[in-house]
Formats: C-alpha cells, structure tokens, sequence
C-alpha cells in the first residue's frame, strides 16, 4: 500500500487519517469514533465539524460497518495487517445500559462500569449522567477495601464529578481518602495519586469555615504526599491542596499545616528544582504559611529555607517571583533577627532584591522588594549589592 493514495471517503474528516472504527451521525456525515467522541464529549461541542448542524443532546453514533468493512478489504489487498482496525468494538452505549450495569452483582458491575468508562469519552459521559452510577462508586472508596477500593478510585479519577457533588453524596469522603493516603507500600502508588488527586477537587471547593475544619491529619498526609513524591500529578495537587487550605482567612489551617511539616517539605520541592508549575505552586504554599508566627519561625530556623526561597527569584516566572519578594518580605517585617538579616546578604537574597527593582517585574513586586531594602538598609549599605549611588527612596 506504500505510495499508494487513501481513497478519501476513508479519511476521517477530523484527523485526515485513516478510520479504524467510522461511526455516523444524524447529520449522515461519518467520522473515526475515537475523533468524533472527543469533538463532541470532551471538547463539549454540540455541532457536526462537516455540516455546522447543532447535534441533539442524546446524539447517537451509529456503526458504519459497511465502510469499515471497504475499508478492511481495501487494507488487505497489498497484505497490509488487518490488525490496523480493531477486531471487536464493544456496544454502544447510554444511560439506559449504565443502569442495567448497576442491576448486577456489585463487584461485577463495578469492573463493568470501570470498562465502560475506559472505552470512550461517550461512555464517562454516560456513567455521569446515570442515576445512583456515581453514589454507587463512591461507596466502594468509603468501605475502604484495597481491591475495590483501587478501581473505584480509578472510575472516579476519569470522572467530572465537582466536589460539592462528592462530598453531598457522602459527607465521609474526605476521611476516607485521607485514610487511603495514609497506606504505604508500592501497590498503593496509583491509589494514592487518584486519592490526591479528587482531595484536590474537594478542597478547592470547600468554604471557608470547611477549610477551616479540616483534621490535621489530612495536613499531614498531604504533605507526606509531598516529601515522598508519590508521582508528579500527585506532588502537585497535593501542594494546590496546602496552597488553597492555608488560604482560610482564620488562619487555623496555616497553623495545622506548620506542625504537619509543611514549611519543610516545602522548602525541599524548592531545592529540587521542579518545573515552573510545581515551583509556583510551592511559593504560593511558602507564602501562605509565612502568614503566621509559626511558618515564619519554621522558615528562619531552616538551614536552607531563606535561601531556597531568594534562589527561585527572578527564575521561575513574574507570579512566583512576587511570591518569594512576598516570602521574604514577611520574615524580614516580622522575624528580623541579626542573624536573619546577615543570612539574607549572605544566601544573594539582597542581591536579588535588587535586580528586582532594575528589572522588568509587577509593581507591587518591586514595592515589597524596596521596602524590605528600607527596613535593613543600614544593615546592608556596605553590601555591594547596595552602591552608595543607589536610592531607595
């Protein structure tokens, strides 16, 4: 088939490849069912890309089997594999065969559901929009037990399911993904990184009296999650986790994640140099447990903590520089000691500092950054960082 042209009508009008398995729409137009699913259920689009017509809700695909057998036979006239296409393609299906899943025993329709969420973009969809298909998965994570557990968490990873909506269906749901957080060993990897992950949907959806109430417990395995690097997804919801916790105006849940460790573990993501992503979400976390005594202390008393924070100004991006100036600026106002101030000159935060103010940076960034050189000025002026032509006024 090498150098031979593809007949046309076998192109997917999305991918411009080859159809493994063309489906067709209302609209009569046919598409490769992998590409026409995540046009329409992924995508959210609700418009035929050939036509422009608007799709009906309950839009079914319907097998053209007539073309994918041309399409066989066409492969294998030069021998080419058959194994191009797909042997088997698993029923179509809706909300009504979602439902029918929920009637069996509920170990077997767990496994069901968790194929038919693998399978298709269409067939998430449908688990989603079916009664009680969701209340029934998170059952299996609040029971606890680890097999079933597993696959439960693994539907409700593939899920768009909101936190409201979870927590509403179960008001023990953060107790018990805390307590899967909790389990060690290397089979529990993915289970933890699933766990993290929906703890992340809940806790950016939370109030703030919610955040406020959170056990210190779930600090802590957050940040077990953290230092232990469990996966890089993981590493990061978990630092949204203690970025949007500590966020509470009531300033107790800073405080809780101060004794989980957090200062600390958080100053290592620092050191190790993560991607832009994870390095500002760090920052965003440092800066919110520096809003308290208790994260300012933990910061000063670290041996690299000061200058694992000054090391990522100016290098990761304008928003996590503002947040280290943010970092510093509230150890220098409010935990000053002398050795505090000599560390600082010592570790380049005075040098950056600077560079801040003759750089191109956001405007309050510069501001914080001019007045923590104001508040230890005469610390500082026989630095060479601080020339005696320089004005801080």
């Amino acid at each position: 088939m090498e150098g031979e042209e593809v007949p046309s009508y076998f192109l997917c009008p999305i991918s411009l490849q080859l159809m493994k398995d063309p489906v067709t729409l209302s609209t009569g137009i046919t598409y490769d069912r992998e590409s026409i699913e995540h046009w329409i259920f992924a995508s959210r689009r609700s418009t035929c890309p050939v036509s422009r017509k608007i799709l009906p809700d309950s839009e079914i695909l319907t097998p053209n089997h007539t073309l994918r057998r041309l399409i066989r036979s066409w492969c294998s006239l030069d021998g080419v594999a058959k194994q191009l296409l797909p042997a088997v393609k698993l029923p179509a299906v809706d909300a009504a065969r979602v439902a029918e899943l929920l009637e069996l025993h509920p170990l077997a329709a767990l496994r069901q559901l968790r194929a038919v969420v693998e399978e298709s973009e269409r067939g998430k969809r449908c688990v989603e929009a079916a009664s009680g298909a969701v209340d029934f998965v998170v059952s299996f994570v609040v029971a606890g037990e680890e097999a079933h557990c597993a696959e439960a968490l693994d539907i409700l990873r593939s899920l768009r399911v909101s936190g409201a909506d979870l927590v509403g269906r179960n008001p023990r749901i953060v107790e018990s993904l805390t307590a899967i957080l909790r389990r060690r060993g290397d089979s529990q990897i993915q289970s933890r990184a699933n766990s993290m992950h929906l703890l992340d949907v809940l806790v950016r959806e939370m109030s703030h009296d919610e955040l406020a109430a959170l056990g210190e417990e779930v600090f802590l395995e957050v940040v077990n999650v953290v230092r232990e690097g469990v996966s890089q997804q993981a590493t990061k919801a978990a630092l949204r986790v203690l970025a949007t916790a500590c966020s509470c105006p009531t300033g107790r849940s800073r405080v809780k994640a101060v004794r989980a460790g957090a200062v600390a573990a958080l100053v290592e993501v620092l050191l190790a140099d993560p991607e832009r992503r994870a390095c500002e979400l760090a920052l965003v976390g440092m800066d919110q447990a520096c809003r308290c005594a208790e994260g300012r202390a933990e910061l000063v008393a670290h041996a690299a903590g000061v200058a694992a924070v000054a090391t990522k100004l100016l290098r990761v991006s304008d928003a996590g520089s503002e947040r280290a100036v943010r970092v510093l600026h509230s150890v220098a106002r409010h935990a000053a000691t002398p050795g505090l101030v000599r560390e600082m000159e010592e570790v380049g935060a005075v040098a950056e500092l600077c560079l801040v103010l003759q750089l191109e940076c956001r405007r309050k960034t510069k501001e914080k950054a001019r007045e923590i050189l104001r508040l230890h000025a005469r610390a500082w002026r026989a630095s060479p960082c601080l020339p005696p032509s320089f004005h801080l006024s």
